[in-house]
């Protein structure tokens, strides 16, 4: 079995909840109470996601998430 890396965003939302998210997987996410809960829980979407998926073709390397403030 190959080992791979994929990048996961992970946010709180307001409610308190984290929600993971693979950026390179379409529709892979998940959220919990907890990151404790939600590490393994994305690493079963991610196994999932690619069973039904397959790799992706292209890979790119997470250089940075910045928070930029707007006015709208």
């Amino acid at each position: 079995m190959k080992k791979m890396y994929f990048n996961v965003i992970i946010e709180k939302d307001e409610d308190g909840k984290y929600i993971a998210t693979v950026p390179s997987l379409k529709s892979c996410y998940t959220q919990a109470k907890t990151l404790e809960a939600l590490l393994p829980r994305i690493k079963e979407v991610i196994e999932l996601c690619v069973e039904e998926e397959g790799i992706p073709k292209e890979h790119k390397t997470l250089m940075g998430i910045q928070q930029i403030e707007v006015a709208v």
